[in-house]
């Protein structure tokens, strides 16, 4: 058997995992809580945390079984199978502590960011700091100077590439 990513077409991630489930394919579909307010009642429902993904462990059987749903768009084989592993194992631990957790965007060194609140919203820069507050630089480019401020790591969103 061989880990994969399934890459699947929208809002098919619970009965792809359910069809696994039935072949006995082992398989991994991290869920997140989401609670929401509908006609003043609260509803807790269960989404996929990463949509669009489901993580499996196939033979050439079983990869043809979910080929011929069509709900499969691609199979990414990863790099280092045992390494993804190690890093679902990881959110799995930390879903079971916390499973309202949401997905976030990677930031790095040099990406550009976009402040989504706080006195700072609606600015952009360049991340030159990663800590639990972040050191973003506003730059003038024509004259090559800029000032640093501090947010929060979920007050940004990158922008694109560089």
């Amino acid at each position: 058997m061989r880990w994969y990513v399934l890459y699947l077409k929208p809002r098919l991630e619970k009965r792809t995992a359910e069809l696994c489930r039935m072949n006995t394919v082992p398989h991994y579909l991290p869920l997140r809580t989401k609670t929401t307010i509908h006609q003043r009642r609260k509803v807790t429902t269960q989404i996929p945390l990463f949509p669009g993904y489901l993580f499996v462990a196939l033979t050439p059987e079983t990869r043809l079984t979910l080929q011929k749903t069509n709900y499969v768009l691609r199979f990414l084989e990863p790099a280092r199978p045992w390494r993804m592993l190690r890093q679902l194992v990881q959110i799995r631990r930390a879903l079971s502590v916390d499973p309202s957790l949401r997905p976030t965007k990677l930031l790095r060194l040099g990406h550009r960011v976009r402040v989504l609140s706080g006195p700072f919203q609606g600015i952009e820069g360049v991340v030159t700091r990663l800590a639990s507050t972040m050191r973003v630089i506003l730059t003038v480019e024509m004259i090559g100077q800029g000032i640093a401020v501090e947010v929060q790591r979920d007050q940004v969103e990158p922008l694109g590439s560089n």
